[in-house]
Parts: C-alpha cells; sequence; structure tokens
C-alpha cells in the first residue's frame, strides 16, 4: 500500500511516469522546430495574444522563447537553445533537435530494459569519439589572409542560407564580414549598430562606416559640424517644473510667479553656462530639452541633439570614445566624444543623424530595409546569427564542413567507438551516432527528398573514405562541402554536441518529478 505523504495539491510521479513525461515534453519540442532547420526550413508564425504582436521567424532560439511551455524536460531544451544563442549566436534548432533525437533514442533503449545510467555511459563514450573526430577534421587558414577571409565568406553564406536572406546571401555575407573585420578581432558586437527602416527591398541594406542615430538635429542648430566635440549628456533640460516633489507654491501676486520664473530662468542659464565650458560643439542629451536651453546653446553655436534614446545615448558614447555626464561643474574630469563630420541623412522618408570619422574607427552600421516590418525584424536576427558566428571564428579560428558533413563524420566515429566497447554500453553509443544522423535526415526530409536514400549514401562516401561528403539539397544529391563552400564555425558545433549531450544525460537520469503545492494567498 503506498502512502501518500504529500499536501493536496502537490504531486509525484515516479519513474516509468517521470521519465515518460520529461521524454514525451522533449521530443514534442524537437518536433516543433525541427521543420526550420536547414536552407529548406519552414519559418514560423508567432502570434501574442496579448498585444497581437506577429513575428515571422524560424530562428530556434526565437521560436522557444516565445512558447509557454509546462514541461520541465522540454524547458530544459529551451534553455539549452538560449546557451547556444548567446555563446555562438546560431546552431539553436540544431542543439534542440539534437538532444531531442538522443532522447528518443534513450526512450527506445529504456523500453528494451536498458538502464538510464548505462545509457549515459555509452553517450559519454560516443561524444567523447564523436568531438575527437571533429577536431581531427578542423581546419584552420588564419595564417592565409585571403583563404580565411574566404572561410569566414563561407562561414556568413551557410549561416544565412537557412535564414530570410537566404536569396541574396552573396550580398549579406559580404556584409558581414566586412563589418566584423573592421572590428579588427574584437568581439564587441555592440560597434556594429543594426538600424531597421521599413521601405525599398532586403538589397537596398547597406553597410556605412561610423554610427547612425535614429534622431533629428535641433531646430535651431546647425545641420552640418565638422571636427565635433560631443558631450553626451544624461539630464533634465526642462526649465517649467519645479523640481521638489509635492512641493506646492502660493503666491499673492502674478509678480512673484514672475519671480520665480525668473529664477528658473537663470538657474538654466547657468547650466548652460556649465556645458557650454566644456569647450564642445555638439550636445546630445539623452532627455527633452526645451526650447530655452535649446536656443541658449544654439545662440553659443552648439548643435542640439535631445532625446536620443537609452541604448543610442551608450553606443554613442561607446563609439565616439566620450562618458555619459550628469553633472557639468567639473569639465576637467569629463572624456568628451569626437568624430570628424555629423551630418542629417534620409533613409527612405526619415532624416537621421550619421556621425562618420569617430573614434571607434572599426564602428559601422548597418542599415536593413524590408517590404514589411517582420521582414526587417526577421533580416535582423538573421545578421545578428551570422555576425555572431563570424566574431567568435575570429576568436576560434578553425572551420568545418556542414551540411550533414560533420554530423555523420562524427557519427561514424562513435559507431567505431561502439564497436571496442564490450557490453550494453555499445549499443547507447551506437544510439548516439543514429542520433546525430538525424540532423542530415532532417536537412533531406525539409528539402522534400528522400530522407533515408540520401542519409545512407552520404554514409557509404564517408565509411569509404570521402571525408568531404555532405547533402548538397539544391541538386539533391551527396556532393562535396568542400567545393561547395559550405563551411562552419568548429566552435558552433563542437558547443552543439557538448550542450545537447548534457541536456539529454541530465533528463535521462531523472527518475521522479515533484511538483510543489502553489502558495495559497493569505486571508487579509
Amino acid at each position: 500500500m503506498s502512502m501518500n505523504i504529500f499536501s493536496q495539491e502537490a504531486t509525484e510521479e515516479k519513474a516509468e511516469n517521470a521519465r515518460l513525461a520529461s521524454f514525451v515534453g522533449a521530443l514534442a519540442l524537437g518536433d516543433l522546430v525541427k521543420s526550420t532547420l536547414g536552407p529548406k526550413g519552414m519559418n514560423k508564425i508567432l502570434q501574442s495574444v496579448s498585444s497581437g504582436d506577429v513575428s515571422v521567424t524560424n530562428d530556434g532560439a526565437t521560436i522557444l522563447k516565445a512558447v509557454q511551455l509546462d514541461n520541465a524536460a522540454a524547458k530544459i531544451l529551451v534553455n539549452i537553445s538560449k546557451v547556444q544563442d548567446d555563446e555562438v549566436g546560431d546552431g539553436t534548432t540544431s542543439v534542440c533537435v539534437l538532444a531531442a533525437e538522443l532522447l528518443r533514442e534513450a526512450e527506445r533503449l529504456v523500453g528494451t530494459k536498458v538502464h538510464p545510467q548505462t545509457i549515459v555511459e555509452g553517450y559519454r563514450i560516443a561524444s567523447g569519439a564523436a568531438l575527437l573526430a571533429l577536431e581531427r577534421a578542423a581546419e584552420d587558414n588564419v595564417a592565409d589572409e585571403k583563404r580565411f577571409r574566404l572561410d569566414l565568406f563561407n562561414i556568413a553564406r551557410t549561416t544565412l542560407s537557412s535564414k530570410v536572406l537566404s536569396q541574396d546571401k552573396n550580398y549579406f555575407a559580404n556584409l558581414a564580414v566586412e563589418a566584423v573585420l573592421r572590428l579588427k578581432g574584437s568581439t564587441n558586437l555592440e560597434n556594429i549598430q543594426i538600424i531597421k527602416k521599413v521601405g525599398g527591398k532586403l538589397t537596398d541594406s547597406y553597410l556605412d562606416e561610423g554610427f547612425i542615430l535614429d534622431k533629428t538635429i535641433a531646430v535651431a542648430s546647425p545641420k552640418r559640424v565638422e571636427n565635433a566635440k560631443i558631450l553626451i549628456a544624461n539630464t533634465s533640460m526642462d526649465t517649467d517644473k519645479i523640481k521638489i516633489f509635492g512641493a506646492r507654491v502660493k503666491v499673492d501676486s502674478t509678480g512673484k510667479l514672475a519671480e520665480l520664473e525668473r529664477a528658473e530662468r537663470e538657474k538654466m542659464k547657468a547650466k548652460v553656462d556649465a556645458i557650454a565650458a566644456h569647450g564642445i560643439n555638439v550636445f546630445v542629451n539623452r532627455q527633452l530639452v526645451y526650447n530655452y536651453p535649446e536656443s541658449l546653446l544654439a545662440e553659443r553655436g552648439i548643435t542640439v541633439i535631445e532625446h536620443a534614446d537609452f541604448e543610442g545615448v551608450e553606443r554613442l558614447a561607446l563609439v565616439t570614445g566620450g562618458e555619459i555626464a550628469s553633472t557639468f561643474d567639473r569639465p576637467d574630469r569629463v572624456r568628451l566624444g569626437r568624430c570628424d563630420v555629423i551630418e542629417e541623412v534620409m533613409i527612405g522618408e526619415d532624416k537621421l543623424i550619421k556621425f562618420s570619422g569617430v573614434a571607434a574607427g572599426e564602428a559601422c552600421t548597418v542599415v536593413l530595409r524590408g517590404s514589411t516590418q517582420q521582414m526587417v525584424d526577421e533580416a535582423a536576427r538573421s545578421l545578428h546569427d551570422a555576425l555572431s558566428v563570424l566574431t567568435q571564428t575570429v576568436l576560434e579560428t578553425r572551420v568545418v564542413l556542414g551540411g550533414g558533413c560533420s554530423e555523420t563524420l562524427m557519427s561514424v566515429a562513435a559507431d567505431d567507438a561502439a564497436r571496442s566497447v564490450p557490453g550494453k554500453r555499445a549499443i547507447a553509443a551506437e544510439a548516439f551516432a543514429r542520433a546525430l544522423r538525424a540532423i542530415p535526415t532532417v536537412l533531406a526530409d525539409n528539402a522534400g527528398l528522400d530522407a533515408s536514400e540520401l542519409v545512407s549514401r552520404l554514409r557509404a562516401a564517408h565509411h569509404a573514405g570521402q571525408a568531404d561528403a555532405g547533402l548538397d539539397l539544391e541538386r539533391g544529391e551527396v556532393g562535396s562541402m568542400r567545393e561547395l563552400g559550405v563551411t562552419e564555425s568548429y566552435r558552433l558545433k563542437r558547443q552543439v554536441v557538448l550542450a545537447a549531450s548534457e541536456a539529454a544525460e541530465m533528463i535521462i537520469r531523472v527518475d521522479d518529478i515533484l511538483r510543489a503545492t502553489p502558495r495559497k494567498r493569505e486571508a487579509v
């Protein structure tokens, strides 16, 4: 007789049930994003119930973040795809699909009475062999500048081929490589700003050196400034409020009111004098600048840019080498920003401010155009993935081949490792190899090809020693990935296998799910 020791609403699921609940949740999530994988992947529409916002995307992390889940194991898969996004920037769908396939294999093995710990041990042996094979297959062309640039270009093309930008992947791959090479080895993507403007077509997008701020220059100010000395501030520049909260002022005549106003104006004049004392010719403020201080600054020949939103101000400070100031009584302590020219430019229907020749010479702005807001948003997500992967590749310069080539290579290595392992762990190692082959299978499925036929041929090619064989999805056959230039970052592939196998191991080890009682609201 089993006794229930838990309070009424707390629940417990044991052994088989717990494991089944974990597997089912993770598999359902894997199947959800599976169809977005690869160059022929499909998009998903995400519609918010509360705000009614619609976004169209095939970025794994974006989809998974938007899905409300109740299943614990499914949440773990969401987490690994989030970490993949933060760490490498791409491979978010792959990591989720691979983890789900590892769990699918584990579910079969548990059904044939293989103990979960044995499965985990087998997986460890197989993943060790797979990662070793991946490392051996990796190439490093950093010494040859021309070849390394080609590697970067191919990586960007491969990343973009599964995104909305795939039609113009050469154009955008070039744009992404240009932007990343300007960073000169830095991984600070803050220096690359992406501005989204609806209108035009995707190929109207372009890369511009310097920094573009989505604001306009104040009315009375000059519209072009050369050799700019910029003070970037976050301070209130409004005169018509008394700044003591909740203060009430009673006056017995309008003359007294005029006195108060005069005092306020004097105070503002003093503040403007303090700002002008920095020897600047451009004043950028995060908050609004009212007419009176604006006219005072204009008299002194200082160009005013007001209400530059916070991210804009932070980026501008970073790029021009300045600091954000809030007090102005010590001009010697404030670092001013510098740039060669500030001017207004037109993009589509809008006026924006362009800062050229900024202190951080590596800074640049990508202006993205597109026919709808959703299109431009998705283009920005795709480009961000490409930029992230490229900055990681500049650090870890090794590259491997894509198109299911690396996965097949690793699965062959895992199969070989399984042969030398005695006992049931060998079955688990073989299952790991099968899960790796699921990636090229999904790629072929999404392209509407005969997956089992193609993947069998791909595996045979690898066993026959053709190490660069992968799926050429345009022609629907096995081809040489090296000739096609389907290249991926070694770090990205390694991270996918590591993260997916760690997450799968964690879920396989579950034998109990406890749900706590919701906290009761106390009666007042």
